[in-house]
């Protein structure tokens, strides 16, 4: 899947939370219709079985209750995607990444090959469409999450290259799968934001920590004798650089992955960083931008989602530039048509574990969607968020969105404001209702009803703002209908 996942370490957001947001796309020409759900305990499975690679695998007793967002289609699997758990750990699987040929000679993908003739069936590995089910149930802190993962891969394997983001309260780990079995984590800094573009991302890694204290590095069991083996260590100095040991070297790279990693951090470090111009010290097509870097000021949800949105403005790259530049849609956007949902997890430090979790959510194109969040500790799906089926209709907050996108994408120009508009309505309000429900959370002595109620409540706000927002943008771009006449019949 192509998608863009952003990082913020708890001293670098804007109210001491954890947050991990991405952007969950669907491969080119696809849409996958997403929906959200609670999966009860008595609803996760005991044994799991695979539909792309037919795994099997024993699942352990007493899972917690977790968030998902799944595939409407399960033609291919469930392809949870993200999450929180009860325990207030968050969940998000996963990020394409990419990889090199010396590492999958070293460390073959597990792939699925079907029984034919006399040939048995060879199962495969884990892989996107299962990893959040195979983890998210079980784990209580975000280093749990690695070291689950972690052993997933290396007894069953993997048939593709991925990077996963797990949150605590207090910690933010990011793992990335090094070939088939192989893998690496690292704990984010709380002062740093990490971005990661469909590329293996980390460029440096403590190896002695990770075989020695463990505290802020981790990794596969066998990973220094993989690397000298398989001759990866490419620093002239002997440091491992991850990124060039274990990724690409693509020139794909340089229009589809490494400019949307230059837009976000020339947002967030337009200062500290030269990012345009002849003495510019990474441009848009640069291999060496840092992974994750200390933003100058603190990062909002609303800063996550307007980069997540990107399409380049302010730039030459601007597909909807009014300006004919000749660079005009060079690169690939980070707010895309085809991205099915956006979720951002926040992971509250001031207010009791009960309700500290919030998980933002948007549905289509970041563009023009708008990002509602919930409280995550619920046992019931609002209606709006959770009914969507593969029957297009504006009564769900997948399709409404979609039907939004499509209509506004062809006239950015007329349309933008209203889009503006409505994105900040529902940020203002959902910022009033969270903060309304935090007070009655603290009196309440039924805290799974009020957080029910809380819920309802956004998901009616977002309904209403939605409602309104397709009802305005429908009747603008009616106007611009080329069979349109300025003789009226009556």
């Amino acid at each position: 899947m192509a998608c863009t996942t952003i990082l913020v370490g708890k001293k670098a957001s804007y109210d001491g939370s954890t947050i991990i947001a991405r952007n969950d796309d669907s491969p080119s020409g696809q849409f996958h219709a997403k929906k959200l759900a609670v999966i009860q305990p008595k609803d996760q499975p005991r044994h799991y079985k695979s539909v792309i690679s037919h795994v099997e695998i024993d699942l352990p007793d007493n899972p917690l209750r977790y968030t998902s967002m799944p595939n409407v289609d399960k033609s291919e699997g469930i392809w949870a995607a993200a999450g929180v758990n009860e325990a207030n750990v968050s969940m998000t699987a996963t990020e394409t990444i990419t990889s090199n040929p010396r590492v999958l000679g070293g460390d073959p993908y597990v792939n699925y090959v079907a029984g034919k003739g006399n040939q048995k069936e060879v199962k495969g590995g884990i892989g996107e469409e299962e990893l959040v089910v195979l983890v998210l149930p079980y784990i209580h802190t975000a280093r749990e999450g690695v070291l689950r993962l972690g052993s997933l891969l290396e007894q069953f394997g993997t048939y593709e290259p991925n990077g996963i983001a797990f949150s605590d309260q207090d910690e933010i780990w990011w793992l990335e799968t090094i070939g088939g079995h192989h893998w690496i984590a690292r704990k984010v800094l709380d002062e740093e934001y990490v971005v990661m573009p469909n590329q293996f991302g980390m460029d440096r890694f403590d190896l002695n920590d990770a075989f020695q204290a463990k505290e802020n590095n981790l990794c596969s069991a066998d990973l220094k004798d993989f690397i000298a083996k398989n001759h990866l260590m490419l620093d002239l100095k002997g440091k491992l650089n991850p990124r060039e040991a274990f990724g690409s070297h693509d020139d794909s790279d340089h229009v589809y992955n490494t400019p949307r990693a230059w837009f976000i951090e020339r947002y967030f470090n337009p200062r500290t960083i030269k990012w345009e111009g002849e003495e510019a010290d990474y441009t848009p097509e640069s291999d060496d931008i840092p992974w994750s870097l200390v933003p100058e000021r603190k990062i909002t949800i609303e800063d996550v989602k307007y980069v997540l949105s990107s399409h380049y403005q302010g730039t030459p790259y601007d597909p909807y530039s009014k300006v004919n530049y000749p660079e005009k849609g060079k690169y690939r956007p980070i707010g895309i048509s085809r991205t099915s949902f956006l979720s951002v997890s926040q992971i509250r430090p001031y207010v009791k574990n009960e309700y500290a979790a919030l998980e933002w959510i948007a549905f289509g194109s970041n563009v023009f969607n708008a990002l509602i969040p919930l409280y995550a500790n619920m046992v019931q799906v609002p209606e709006y968020f959770g009914n969507t089926l593969l029957k297009v209709s504006s009564e769900n907050f997948y399709w409404a969105s979609r039907i939004i996108g499509a209509l506004a994408d062809p006239h950015f120009g007329m349309v933008g404001m209203l889009i503006e508009r409505y994105q900040n309505a529902t940020a203002a309000r959902a910022h009033e209702l969270i903060n309304k429900y935090d007070e009655e959370l603290i009196k309440s002595k039924e805290t799974a009803l009020t957080i029910k109620e809380a819920n309802e409540d956004l998901a009616k706000m977002a309904q209403e703002e939605t409602d309104k927002a397709l009802d305005k943008v429908l009747y603008a771009v009616s106007c611009l209908m080329k069979n349109g006449y300025n003789r009226s019949d009556n």
